[in-house]
């Protein structure tokens, strides 16, 4: 008699997760690439996409855009990545950035922040190798798409010509981006 009892337990668990699964397949994150990045194969499971963006010609190094999803609740406050991604930009004194614009918007039904920030790059090579990177001259464009799914941040990072090059494409690479 417990024998029937475990199959429809059985049944019932699989039931049960049925739905989350459904919802899950149902809603994914669209977007459309600009011409002119170059698809790079991800580094990471909790990278979604990763280019590299060609380097403007008085620049010596290429720019790098990723973006990272984490799950439903995962990957910080929106806040807390703008001040991250902030702070990971300094003055030539050593102190922090002082020039981060801001800005929200919204499209196709997703709210949308960004930051724009200029200076030395000195954001850690890995988390927690305690080993920085020193790139003077560079640019951050960092931005969180909140969705039903829960957030997606993308950071674009480069020499400041080559990201000013490739920031209308940035742009319109965020307002392709659609949940379906």
């Amino acid at each position: 008699m417990q024998r029937p009892v475990l199959t429809i337990l059985i049944v019932l668990v699989c039931a049960a997760s049925l739905p989350a699964l459904a919802v899950s397949q149902k809603s994914e994150l669209k977007f459309t690439v600009p011409t002119g990045w170059v698809d790079e194969p991800r580094s990471s499971s909790m990278r979604v996409a990763q280019y590299k963006l060609p380097k403007a010609a008085a620049d010596t190094d290429d720019a790098s855009l990723v973006v990272y999803y984490f799950g439903h609740g995962q990957g910080g406050s929106t806040a807390a990545n703008v001040e991250r991604w902030v702070g990971q930009m300094k003055q030539a004194d050593g102190n922090a950035a002082k020039d981060a614009k801001e800005e929200h918007f919204e499209t196709n039904g997703l709210k949308v922040t960004t930051v724009d920030v200029s200076g030395t790059y000195v954001a850690e090579t890995a988390p927690g190798s305690g080993s920085f990177l020193n790139k003077p001259g560079y640019r951050l464009r960092g931005a969180v798409i909140e969705t039903a799914n829960g957030p997606y941040f993308v950071k674009l990072v480069g020499p400041e010509k080559t990201v000013a090059q490739w920031n209308e494409s940035f742009v319109s690479y965020l307002k392709s981006f659609e949940l379906k």
